[in-house]
Parts: C-alpha cells; structure tokens; sequence
C-alpha cells in the first residue's frame, strides 16, 4: 500500500503488515471487485445502504423483540464515532478492542470505529484475561470499548495503559450516556481502500493468536463474492446464527452480509442449538448461519417449530458431515450451504448452494476466488488425489508481525492447512486438517471420515477421531463419542456396527464416551485436547 494515501495518524498496523514480497497474489477479476481508491467500509454498509433502500427499513433485530431501523442505526453509530474522537481522544489507526455479547450495540461499536477510521479488534466474550492481554500486546490496543456484563475479566487483564469505556451500565461516564450528549451527523473518515480495517485473531488453541490484518475493501470483497454471487439475499431477508462477532464467520454472516443487502439481522446474546430454533420460528428468519453440530443437535426438535420463512441455511466453522446434510434436508427440505473459509482470508472462498451443491463436497471456488491441491512443494497434483488445499482471490493473509506469514503464503497462495481432493468435475472434497491425518500400519486414516461413519449411527450425537501413538502401528484410531440423549450404545455394538461402514484398517480400535466434546468459544473441535488426553 502507498503510505501516501493512508488517513491513518497512527501508523502502527501499516508498519506491521508483512513486507510486500511475503503478500499472496491477489485478484480483482470481477467488475464490483474494483473499489475506489478512497473507501470507508462502515459508511458503504451504512450510508450508502441508506442511499439506496431507505432509512426506515428494519437493520437489527432483538430477542424481544426490538427493532433498530437504519436511520437509528446510523444515529447511533455516528453518536459514537462522535465520542471515541471528541470524547476519548482516539485517531485513525488507533486499534480498539471490541468486547460483549452479540447484541445491536457492540455492531454499532464495530461500525463507529470503522467510520472513525480506527481499527476494530473484536474479541470473545468468553475469553480470559491471559488471553486478552496477550491480544492487547500484540496489537498495541490502546482503547477498549466493553459491555459492562463482561468488562471484569479485562479490568483483570491489567493492559497498561488501556482505556476501557463500558456500555449498557447507565452511569455518566457509560459509552452510551457520552453519545447521548453528542448528536448531529458524523463524517466518515476519508480511509484509503487498503488502510487496514480491522484485525481478527485466531482461537490461538495451539499456540500464540495470531492476528489477521484486513483492510476496507477487504470487508467488501467477502460480501461482494461469497454472498452475492452464493447466498443471493435479498432486502427482506432476516438473518441469524450462533457465531459471535469476534469470529469472522459470524461478522460477516450477521453484520457485513445483511447490512450490504439492506436486509437485517437477528442478533441473539445465546444462540444455542436450544435456543435458536425458538427464535427462527419467532422472528420468521430466512437466512441462517451456525455450524454443523448445531445443525445436528437441531434435528431433533426440528418438527416442533414453525420455519417455513427459512430459505438458506450456511455451514461453516468445520466440516459438514454428509450425514447431518441428509438428515437435515431430509426434515426441512433445505439443502445446507457448506463452506470453508479462513480467518486468514475473513470469509467463505468454496462453497455452492441450490442445485449445485454436491453432499459430501464443500463445493467450487466461489466467483471471485480460485482454488487448487497441491503438495508440500506447491506443485498442482492430479484430480482426484489428496493434498494441501492453496486458494487466491480478492482477500490475502496479512499476519500481524508474524513469522508464520511464510508458513500460510507460498508462491502467491494461501495454503489453508486443510487437507483436500479435487474431483474430475472441479468440486473440492475435504479430507482432513493437514495435521489430522493419522498414520496407522501404513495407512492414512481421514478422521472426519470416520466421524462422519459414527455419525450414521442413530444413537451418536457426536463425534471425534485422532490417533493416539502405539508401539506397534505407529497410531491407532481412537474415536471420543457422545451419544444422543436417552441413547444406550455399547463401544463393541458402535465396533460392529462400523465394520459395516468402513474398511477394517480405519474402524476406531478404541471408543471412549464423553458428555460433551471439547470446542472452543466459537464451536471448534479442539481435537488436540484429545490427542493429548
């Protein structure tokens, strides 16, 4: 980027984007991928979504069911864009951390930021002190914008120098009494497309977060592929799921997505399996975002509401197992968008929806994206044999001063970490994450094939494979399963019952039952924690 056209004062994030040659090659082919030098990103899903629908039009939706329009969306928004610069002191480049339930304020706090031309560093309500202090350093925040329900645990951080301004307590000095007192319109500020926008860290499961570095027009790439060339929504779609905002599958499938549509979001504080079937019926949503254990634990209340306003349902997060896609359409009749996306890259880049969808495939590289496996050395291998999936579009991996850029970024691609086969027809079939492959007697064993086997038994709720060492194999396959409520399976009933599924060198050797399998705050299985164990 040119340091020339950056509005950012504050020029930290710009020094620390990896050095140019490190970059994958980006592609802008289609014609609304050629953004204007010049581009706020909050005021396009904002003001220019006012321009085109109204102002009246519904944008957030409430479990009680509140409504804010646009109109008072942007009021909002603009009231404190207005405090974090008159008020707080904050300047563009700043990072502020973001922190609270998935509620209409912490969105309007992300889009204030964004129009105030800081960066927005949003993070999980769920997550720990040791945790946030390590993200404070990392990307030097220096503001901190938090629900008042979740402000202890980074008051416990102890981030020197943090500023942190709560919301939703009523006091003087609240965020939301401070943009009480300054109305009247806010100015975006005049960012270039590729001052960085916002960073998003990964779960950090296995080792020190890493932070992901976008920039506008990044925010307006991934809306402008994936969901209006795939999910196709329209201005009177309702849109919902179970990501919070700190997970960019959740940004954009309740934030990006429907404010560039005109349509509106049903932000839920618990989005649980339980609770979001209630609140599908309610609030007659059409658009549904979460992933697929939700869609596996919704099964089996799903004939007892009403959801026949639902039209889309998008997976993502891990893969679909094709016996939850089957099972799900089976009841519904509608068929789950699968997709795989990346931190890395923000949002969806293979997926297909309609006719196009192939179960037990994640899809074609979404318009806009091209996709390819290869092996370790980057060279394109045969269609139909495994190896590392390497995508390239619109939106690139920018690691915040991080070594590990050279590990995602080779040769102008982003290697994903995910294990893939290429049919002859051109659809990407997910095999496993890189490292999850197990070694057993000389073969290589997929877990999530195996899971997806256990899954087809009626009484398994969940499941997950790893490999556990074994002086004699190498690895054996031990398989963790949690079972549906009520359900009585033996492990030697789910032994025999596997011969029949699957060739005998990948049937678990070991079955282990667990109450629940462990996942991040965001729904990840954690399948480290049980190779550990």
């Amino acid at each position: 980027m040119d340091p020339k056209t950056s509005a950012h004062l504050d020029t930290f994030a710009r020094e620390h984007l990896p050095p140019p040659d490190q970059w994958p090659e980006l592609l802008f082919e289609l014609p609304e991928l050629h953004y204007p030098v010049r581009l706020n990103c909050a005021a396009e899903l904002l003001d220019r979504t006012i321009d085109r629908f109204g102002a009246d039009r519904p944008a957030f939706r409430t479990p009680d069911g509140g409504v804010w329009s646009y109109g008072e969306l942007r009021d909002r928004v603009d009231r404190i864009a207005r405090v974090l610069t008159t008020d707080l002191g904050v300047v563009p480049g700043n990072r502020v951390l973001l922190r609270g339930p998935t509620t209409p304020h912490l969105a309007a706090c992300w889009l204030a930021v964004l129009k105030a031309g800081a960066i927005a560093v949003t993070v999980l309500a769920q997550q720990r002190p040791a945790e946030l202090a390590t993200i404070c350093s990392i990307a030097r925040v220096g503001h901190a914008l938090c629900d008042v329900r979740t402000v202890d645990d980074l008051v416990a951080a102890e981030v020197p120098g943090l500023r942190i301004t709560v919301y939703g307590g009523g006091g003087p000095d609240d965020l939301l009494s401070l943009a009480g007192a300054r109305p009247g319109p806010y100015r975006a500020v005049d960012t270039a497309a590729d001052d960085v926008a916002l960073i998003a860290f990964t779960s950090g499961t296995t080792g020190r977060p890493k932070g992901c570095m976008h920039f506008h027009r990044d925010v307006l790439a991934v809306a402008d592929t994936f969901s209006r060339h795939v999910l196709r929504p329209t201005p009177e779609d309702v849109f919902t799921g179970s990501p919070p905002l700190g997970f960019t599958f959740g940004l954009g499938g309740l934030v990006i997505f429907p404010l560039r549509a005109g349509a509106s979001a049903l932000l839920l504080e618990r989005s649980g399996p339980t609770q979001l079937l209630p609140a599908l019926a309610a609030h007659h949503v059409s658009v549904l975002f979460t992933a697929p254990t939700a869609y596996r634990l919704m099964l089996d209340h799903v004939d007892e509401h009403d959801l026949r306003a639902l039209r889309r349902c998008v997976s993502a997060g891990e893969n679909l197992p094709v016996a939850t896609w089957r099972s799900w359409y089976e009841r519904t009749g509608l068929r789950i968008i699968n997709g795989i996306g990346a931190t890395e890259l923000l949002h969806i880049f293979v997926s297909a929806a309609d006719d196009a969808i192939r179960p037990g495939t994640t899809g074609i590289p979404v318009p806009g994206w091209r996709a390819r496996v290869q092996d370790r050395e980057g060279r394109p291998v045969p269609d139909g044999e495994s190896g590392l999936l390497a995508v390239r579009g619109p939106v690139g991996c920018r690691y915040l001063a991080d070594g590990r850029q050279r590990d995602y970024v080779a040769h102008g691609w982003n290697i994903t970490g995910d294990t893939y086969v290429r049919d002859a027809d051109g659809y990407f079939r997910y095999v496993a994450r890189a490292d999850d492959m197990i070694i057993s007697s000389g073969y290589n064993i997929a877990g999530p094939e195996v899971e997806d086997a256990l899954l087809r038994h009626p009484s398994v709720a969940e499941a997950a494979v790893v490999g556990r060492a074994d002086e004699v194999r190498g690895h054996v396959v031990v398989a963790y399963v949690v079972l549906r409520e009520g359900a009585d399976v033996s492990a030697d009933a789910l032994r025999t019952f596997m011969k029949g599924e699957l060739a005998p060198h990948k049937c678990p050797r070991v079955i282990e039952f667990l109450p629940a399998l462990p996942r991040t705050a965001t729904g990840k299985l954690q399948r480290f924690r049980l190779r550990d164990a």
